[in-house]
């Protein structure tokens, strides 16, 4: 059996206004979805570890609702502290988004130990929407940024204007670019995923399941 970590955020408000934030809620429930499908084994780990704050849940969407009533979400409500993961006893790492990564991912040592040591391992590193904000600062093994040349999108500079642009610390799009990426993006709440080898990313909320979809069929052309 495969297994994907994800790892959360633990920031449950942001920026000067304490707007309230935490993971995107159908940024885990449908890559969720996809991966049980698979049969797929899903965990989850987090910076300080323990609960993890969510925003934008939607009962209308029944994989949502699912998940919200589902164990899985029992588990995650316990997530592994990042520190005492290894995360090489897992096939691909994965980080939803939400505003919260802005807070605490983008800048935290273990996320960046955690990315490079997968990355370095041939493990399968993906983000979806803010959490690309996980791959900022990367340095691998060779000493290269791991964003220097590398195909990704994410929640754009089009999409934060309409979103939490008084909320941001900074755009992720800019950051991203700025340390050498080759980002595209689409229309504004579209989905787009992009796959550079083992660097699979989505652009916002709508690219999750699509996303998940690339992450199954790497890790089973993986196991072939």
């Amino acid at each position: 059996m495969k297994h994907v970590l994800f790892i959360l955020t633990n920031a449950a408000e942001i920026g000067p206004n304490n707007r309230r934030t935490g993971y995107f809620f159908p940024e885990v429930a449908h890559p969720y979805e996809v991966f049980e499908q698979a049969g797929i084994a899903v965990e989850y780990a987090s910076p300080l570890g323990g609960f993890v704050p969510e925003d934008g849940y939607d009962e209308t969407d029944p994989s949502q609702r699912a998940f919200r009533n589902g164990l899985a979400i029992r588990r995650l409500a316990h997530s592994r502290k990042l520190s005492e993961v290894d995360v090489l006893d897992y096939d691909a790492i994965f980080f939803p988004g939400g505003l919260g990564p802005m807070v605490d991912i983008a800048h935290d040592p273990d996320v960046k130990r955690a990315v490079a040591r997968a990355w370095d391992n041939g493990k399968i590193v993906s983000a979806v929407c803010h959490g690309p904000a996980a791959f900022l600062g990367v340095t691998l093994e060779d000493g290269t940024p791991l964003l220097r040349g590398r195909k990704l999108t994410s929640f754009s500079n089009a999409e934060e204007a309409g979103y939490a642009q008084a909320d941001v610390p900074f755009n992720l799009e800019d950051a991203l670019k700025a340390e050498g990426a080759e980002y595209s993006a689409t229309d504004v709440w579209q989905a787009k995923v992009v796959v550079d080898g083992r660097l699979i990313t989505g652009q916002n909320p709508a690219s999750g399941m699509a996303l998940a979809e690339e992450i199954v069929n790497a890790l089973q052309g993986a196991s072939k």
